[in-house]
C-alpha cells in the first residue's frame, strides 16, 4: 500500500513538473489549440458547403471528429516529451533517484490529460461560435466528453511506448504522423463512409475512431433517424466497442512502457 501511495505521489509530482514546463513555453499550448480551430474553420466553411449529411446539420456531424481527432493528437505529447527527455538524459536521472519506476509515465501522461481539458474547452467554444449545438442532456454531454478524454488517455501509453523507443523527438513526430493521419481519415470523422471503396469501408466500420466519433456524436445528440449509423456491430454499440478498445490499450501498453522504461539508455 505504502509502495502504491508512493507511486501515486511521485506521479503527481511529475505531472506538476510537466504542466509547469507549458507554463514556461506556453506556444506548445497555443499552437495545440490553434490547429484545430483551423480544421473547424476549415472543414465547415470550406469543405462542409459540399457535403450534405441527411437530417443533421454538417458542423454538427463534424465536430465529434473534430473532438476525437485533437485528443488523439493531444495524446502524441507523452511520446515527443519521453524522447525528448531521454535524449537529453533526463530519464537516466529520474531512475537515479529513489522515485516509483511507474511515476515518469503516469506523470507524463496525467499532464496530457490536463492538456486536452483546455484544448477540449477551447474547441467547445469554437464549435458553439460556428454553429454546433449539443442537443441531449448535460449528464449525456459529460459522458461524452468524459470518453474523448479517458481514450486519448490511453491512447497516451501507446505513445509512450513509441516515445522510448524511437532515437529523437523528430524521429517520433514522423512515425506518429504515419501512424495517426490514416487512422483519423479512413474512418467516419469527417464524411460518412457509406460512399468509401469496399475495403477501406470495412476498415473505417471496425476503427475504433470511427466508433469513438460515433459515440460521441450519440452523447452530443448529434444523430438523425434519417442517417443512421451503418449496420456493423462497432457501429451499433460504439461505447461498448471504444471501452473495449481502452482496456486492451492498457492491458498492452502500459506493462510495455514500464519495460521500455527501464530498459531505455540516453542515445
Amino acid at each position: 500500500m505504502a509502495t502504491f501511495g508512493q507511486a501515486v505521489s511521485d506521479g503527481v509530482v511529475v505531472a506538476r513538473r510537466n504542466l509547469l514546463k507549458i507554463r514556461r513555453v506556453p506556444d506548445v499550448l497555443v499552437f495545440s489549440t490553434l490547429s484545430p480551430i483551423m480544421f473547424v474553420l476549415l472543414f465547415a466553411y470550406v469543405f462542409g458547403s459540399a457535403i450534405t449529411i441527411p437530417g443533421v446539420d454538417y458542423k454538427e456531424f463534424l465536430m465529434a471528429g473534430i473532438f476525437a481527432q485533437t485528443v488523439i493528437f493531444g495524446s502524441t505529447f507523452t511520446g515527443t516529451s519521453l524522447a525528448e527527455d531521454l535524449q537529453k538524459g533526463l530519464i537516466d536521472r529520474f531512475r537515479s533517484l529513489p522515485m516509483a519506476r511507474s511515476a515518469v509515465l503516469v506523470g507524463r501522461t496525467s499532464a496530457d490529460v490536463g492538456i486536452n481539458l483546455v484544448t477540449i474547452a477551447v474547441m467547445t467554444v469554437t464549435g458553439l461560435l460556428v454553429g454546433w449545438r449539443i442537443h441531449s442532456g448535460l449528464l449525456h454531454a459529460l459522458a461524452g466528453f468524459a470518453l474523448l478524454i479517458a481514450f486519448a488517455y490511453c491512447v497516451s501509453w501507446l505513445m509512450a511506448v513509441i516515445g522510448l523507443s524511437v532515437r529523437s523527438p523528430e524521429v517520433f513526430n514522423n512515425a506518429t504522423f504515419i501512424i495517426i493521419f490514416p487512422l483519423t481519415f479512413i474512418a467516419n470523422t469527417f464524411v460518412p463512409t457509406n460512399n468509401f471503396p469496399t475495403v477501406l469501408r470495412v476498415i473505417a466500420d471496425w476503427n475504433p475512431i470511427s466508433s469513438l466519433v460515433q459515440a460521441v456524436r450519440e452523447l452530443f445528440g448529434n444523430t438523425s433517424p434519417q442517417f443512421p449509423a451503418p449496420d456493423v456491430w462497432p457501429l451499433q454499440h460504439p461505447v461498448l466497442y471504444t471501452c473495449l478498445w481502452m482496456v486492451a490499450f492498457l492491458v498492452v501498453f502500459v506493462p510495455l512502457a514500464i519495460r521500455r522504461y527501464e530498459s531505455a539508455t540516453t542515445r
